[in-house]
């Protein structure tokens, strides 16, 4: 059972998020400093540094906390289902119940409105890649377990993710440039775009009409 201790630790962590969010969104990234972000919340500078390494920290976390959660569904999907398969349901899933995730800091609006602001500057998309690549290795492993193979042996978990990666750094590029930054465009992306994978890799390339 958590403690009132733990629980007081994660509400100030909590706030201290929240508050980095709507600073970083409103202010922008370089013009919000650790000690801005202390000062709304009431505590200190080394208080702010139990919870978060720094600000590139707390502006990627809500992002991990949505990966790792990505990576607990694919774990959780049928084991029926083929890798690709799972990845696709997975990530869609993610999409439908990202207020789980996110709800309990910001609403689901301010983070994306924060992803636009990781998207637009040059040390968070740099951190954000970064931590993407150890992402796509959990990823992979995952996909080993399921399908009973040895990752160092075997290159397919890899490839597929990194295929999988591939679509979801464009569909991110693209919501980005088309104007509509809501949740129901990026979904929506991501669906035009994962069902184009497999034709455009394997199919012949026929005349493309967008939907």
């Amino acid at each position: 059972m958590e403690t009132l201790r733990e629980r007081k630790k994660q509400r100030t962590r909590e706030a201290l998020l929240r508050v980095a969010v709507e600073l970083f969104t409103t202010r922008g990234y370089e013009g919000t400093t650790v000690d801005d972000i202390a000062d709304a919340v009431g505590v200190s500078q080394r208080t702010f540094f139990r919870y978060f390494a720094g600000k590139e920290d707390a502006a990627l976390a809500l992002d991990e906390m949505t990966v790792a959660h990505f990576v607990e569904a694919v774990r959780a999907r049928p084991a029926h289902e083929p890798p690709l398969q799972a990845l696709r349901q997975a990530v869609l899933e993610g999409w439908d119940t990202l207020h789980e995730v996110v709800d309990s800091v910001v609403p689901v609006e301010r983070f994306l409105a924060l992803y636009r602001v990781i998207e637009s500057t040059p040390v968070l998309l740099a951190a954000h890649l970064r931590r993407s690549v150890e992402s796509e290795e959990a990823l992979a492993r995952v996909l080993a377990e399921r399908e009973d193979v040895d990752p160092e042996t075997d290159p397919r978990p890899r490839l597929t993710v990194a295929a999988f990666g591939g679509v979801m750094r464009m569909t991110e590029r693209r919501w980005m440039t088309d104007g509509d930054f809501s949740l129901e465009a990026m979904r929506e992306l991501t669906v035009s775009h994962l069902e184009l994978l497999g034709p455009a890799l394997a199919g012949e390339w026929l005349p493309y009409t967008k939907t």
